[in-house]
């Protein structure tokens, strides 16, 4: 924000620029940000949401700065009648446009010629491997780095791996590639740690496990075996590995779905881990990130908690209003200012994405968090799928932090 002023007032670079963010990002962290410090509180901004009459009159206010979250983009290029005059794009969340084939990535490389100065920020640049920086980095330079085309891509640094015939599931770098990459991006990626140049608090992380009695073992080893399980009244399958995985998943949080949608209950294992730790923290705030819809039915049903959607649950949280506060990685787990509320993240349910495990660990340890230790607890069915999760999280991020570290500043 302060660059943007500095090159709309000061240096006279740009005239208007436009924000791209996920929703809730867009519609609460940069207008709070814009309002917390003095020197940005002469900048003129539209957040450009809601109905297609409120987006279209929010940009026509004639505002300095334009904020849209990410799935209006095609709209704000293709449908919303009003000219592409900006001559600054800030993509915040740029793994929102790693795919090549998506709408909002097409839509912006239509405009992508008219746009002087484009910044990208991202966390999570690489969170399933090389392959992602083939868009983000078309969207920054149109291809001028890594090539203008995905198969030419794929061609220079990428071999097949597993194939069916002609069908192609994956790819494996080529020898060297990888520093190739770095070494092509390196004069337009700079790369910052927190930990490298702000004051961080100490990041704690910990597992809490849990154990299934014999008769949960049984029922999850037999969906594991079989694929299958049931009873007299409820069946659930997995038609496939994925789906498997989905279910044993759901099995170690406590319940599971049947085929006809109903949630099944398994155990409680976890449910009173998380009182236990809730007790321990006497009153000291809690934010715990749930994956499936039974997990948070099943956490509402027991506990007094709330979940954070609008604007106002996340004032009250960072207010200390919430002892007890809920998320959904998928929903909150970019950009979000929640440091202010706790230091405390619990994960009742694992997620497969790196992306989203990190960023939403990132909601609390991050800049302005006041507290001197970040504590992030895992409560971990042991002997489950949750196991395989935290291990691949740990696997995954490899790739990642080589690519940070290939192209960190020294500042």
């Amino acid at each position: 924000m302060t660059a943007i002023a500095d090159l709309l007032y000061e240096q006279f670079e740009v005239s208007r620029v436009l924000v791209i963010a996920p929703l809730r990002v867009a519609r609460d962290t940069w207008p709070a940000e814009i309002q917390k410090w003095d020197h940005l509180r002469n900048l003129t901004y539209s957040v450009v949401i809601g109905t297609p009459a409120e987006r279209r009159a929010a940009l026509l206010a004639g505002a300095d700065i334009i904020i849209i979250n990410r799935e209006n983009v095609a709209w704000l290029v293709e449908k919303s009648g009003v000219p592409f005059d900006f001559d600054m794009v800030v993509v915040d969340e740029l793994s929102s446009f790693k795919s090549w084939q998506s709408k909002r990535f097409k839509a912006l490389m239509k405009v992508r010629p008219k746009v002087r100065r484009i910044v990208e920020l991202t966390g999570t640049p690489s969170s399933n491997g090389l392959m992602d920086l083939f868009a983000e980095f078309k969207l920054l330079d149109m291809g001028e780095r890594l090539g203008r085309f995905i198969t030419q891509y794929r061609l220079n640094y990428f071999t097949p791996d597993r194939m069916n015939g002609q069908v192609v599931y994956s790819y494996s770098l080529r020898p060297g590639a990888e520093d190739w990459i770095y070494e092509k991006i390196s004069d337009i990626t700079i790369s910052m740690r927190a930990s490298d140049h702000l004051r961080m608090p100490e990041l704690v992380s910990s597992e809490y496990p849990v154990y299934l009695s014999t008769r949960e073992r049984s029922l999850y080893d037999g969906m594991k075996k079989d694929l299958i399980l049931h009873d007299e009244e409820n069946e659930v399958t997995a038609a496939n590995a994925a789906a498997l995985s989905n279910k044993l998943s759901q099995m170690a949080n406590g319940a599971v779905y049947t085929d006809d949608g109903a949630a099944v209950h398994i155990h409680d294992r976890k449910l009173d881990a998380l009182e236990d730790i809730i007790e321990s923290a006497n009153g000291k705030p809690l934010l715990v990130a749930y994956w499936f819809k039974h997990d948070l039915e099943r956490i509402e049903e027991r506990f007094p908690v709330r979940e954070l959607k609008s604007s106002k649950d996340i004032s009250d949280w960072n207010a200390g209003k919430i002892p007890v506060a809920v998320i959904h990685p998928a929903s909150a787990g970019h950009g979000l200012n929640l440091q202010s509320g706790g230091s405390t993240l619990v994960w009742f349910g694992l997620t497969w994405s790196l992306e989203l495990y990190q960023q939403t660990n990132a909601r609390l340890w991050r800049q302005g968090q006041t507290a001197g230790t970040v504590v992030i607890q895992h409560i971990v069915t042991k002997g489950t799928i949750d196991e395989h999760i935290l291990r691949a999280l740990e696997k995954k991020d490899s790739t990642q932090s080589a690519l940070i570290d290939a192209v960190k500043a020294t500042l």
